[in-house]
């Protein structure tokens, strides 16, 4: 008597593993395109932090040309005007001694992370 054939893939109505591989790719697909998201929106947050950054740079050197007395104004309030045309808001400003002058600008876009702020000083060294 010979030994029973054995067959690679199991006859159709028999349990087995058929399919595994499209679960295996679907769930690994799910994972690349969670990743790839995630990755969009820290990217989103950092690009939004230096927007955020770059408008209470330019805020408090602006403001400070105006504590020097290089520009005519008052200086929060030239602030304000530099940080709304860089599409942000000052949350605080304080003149310092020395005319320093020191801003913290919020975007009035917000990222799905939180808002968006940046902190400047500008003035003679402390």
């Amino acid at each position: 008597m010979s030994p029973p054939e054995r067959r690679s893939t199991p006859p159709v109505g028999e349990p087995g593993e058929r399919g595994a591989g499209t679960v295996l790719v679907l769930g690994l697909g799910l994972l690349v395109v969670l990743a790839a998201v995630l990755i969009a929106l820290l990217a989103q947050s950092a690009a939004m932090a230096s927007r955020a950054a770059a408008a209470a740079d330019l805020a408090a050197l602006a403001a400070a040309d105006v504590a020097r007395g290089i520009a005519p104004g008052v200086p929060c309030a030239v602030a304000m005007d530099v940080a709304h045309r860089n599409g942000a808001s000052v949350l605080s400003c304080a003149e310092g001694a020395g005319y320093a002058v020191q801003v913290r600008t919020e975007l009035a876009v917000r990222t799905p992370l939180g808002a968006a702020t940046g902190l400047a000083r500008a003035g003679p060294p402390p």
